[in-house]
């Protein structure tokens, strides 16, 4: 860490979700350094617009900006490694939008390299430090409704038609699983660990992305998850914790900062909850970050590395019975 006051910020790319993250860093009173894009024009509009006080027209002048200590990775999926070797091997911490990585090859050598280094590599699955999220995990803990058997979760979108939309092109990891896909899928992993026994089903866009995928899990001790995933649909975007003594339903969206609700076995309400939260709550990762790195620790117990790799490993398997191969990947090792 550098001298100055908290962990100084880079932002790697210049799209919507890095804007997103970067008023939640502001807000939280977290300190941005830099942005850095593939043109200046880009890094210094972005600046412009969002305050950040340094703006690099590469990515190696970003990595390797002295004012930055950690940097936040938001490029389209099949850079995402590319951008995290960059920064570790430049002594920066990274924090990589999800999904980790394009793969789990991928995912092993960010890890090992952040490993080598004694440097934080963390997948930005904001939902795993969202404060209802915290509060249901003690829910569960607690025991209060028994042990829980079953996970139903959605994540639907309609997003655009557009062949040339990355969420329809094949060179981008465009698709339903890795964009939308991934929140209901890590979520059971969170919630079970990783499956025993996987069966999907997708169908395709014209492009050759998977736009609808569903799924059921079979985790240890017979632990079921049920999940759906599409990019051109709108669902409820709702999620369900059944237990042997009552259940969970979380609020649209539940992936975002919302609330819950508690029931006993017979169906009645236990408690509600709903924890403030402040933007729109990405924050939180960039929180546990900077905690990691302030009690001199690598990982965190919400999301360790080797989950990382064994979710990307998952979505592999996944892809790979649905059929989905990304350009490039037939002739990788």
């Amino acid at each position: 860490m550098t001298d100055r006051d908290g962990l100084g910020w880079g932002i790697l790319a210049t799209g919507h979700i890095a804007g997103d993250f970067t008023r939640d860093l502001h807000d939280a009173g977290l300190r941005v350094a830099a942005v850095g894009s593939r043109t200046t024009e880009r890094a210094r509009s972005f600046a412009a617009e969002h305050d950040v006080p340094n703006a690099h027209g590469t990515w190696e002048a970003l990595v390797s900006d002295p004012s930055v200590d950690v940097v936040y990775v938001a490029t389209p999926h099949p850079a995402h490694a590319e951008a995290a070797l960059l920064a570790l091997e430049h002594g920066k911490h990274v924090l990589v939008e999800k999904p980790f990585t394009l793969n789990a090859r991928e995912a092993e050598a960010v890890v090992h390299l952040a490993r080598a280094r004694g440097l934080v590599a963390l997948e930005a699955m904001w939902t795993r430090w969202l404060p209802h999220m915290l509060e249901i995990h003690e829910v569960l803990r607690s025991g209060e409704i028994g042990d829980p058997q079953l996970l139903l979760a959605d994540h639907t979108q309609s997003l655009p038609k557009d062949p040339g939309h990355r969420i329809n092109d094949p060179a981008l990891g465009g698709g339903a699983l890795l964009d939308l896909g991934v929140y209901p899928i890590s979520f059971a992993v969170d919630l079970f660990g990783l499956p025993a026994d996987v069966q999907v089903a997708a169908t395709f866009t014209t492009t050759g992305v998977d736009q609808r995928v569903s799924g059921t899990f079979v985790h240890d001790d017979g632990r079921h998850t049920v999940f759906s995933t599409a990019s051109d649909l709108k669902g409820p975007n709702r999620a369900a914790i059944v237990a042997t003594g009552g259940s969970i339903d979380i609020d649209p969206v539940w992936y975002t900062p919302t609330g819950y609700t508690v029931r006993d076995e017979r169906g009645e309400v236990v408690r509600t909850g709903r924890p403030a939260t402040s933007g729109r709550g990405m924050q939180y990762q960039a929180l546990e970050l900077e905690r990691l790195v302030r009690e001199g620790r690598t990982e965190s117990e919400r999301l360790p590395a080797a989950q990382v790799v064994g979710i990307m490993a998952l979505l592999d398997e996944i892809r790979r019975r649905i059929g989905l191969v990304y350009p490039g990947e037939a002739t990788q090792g």
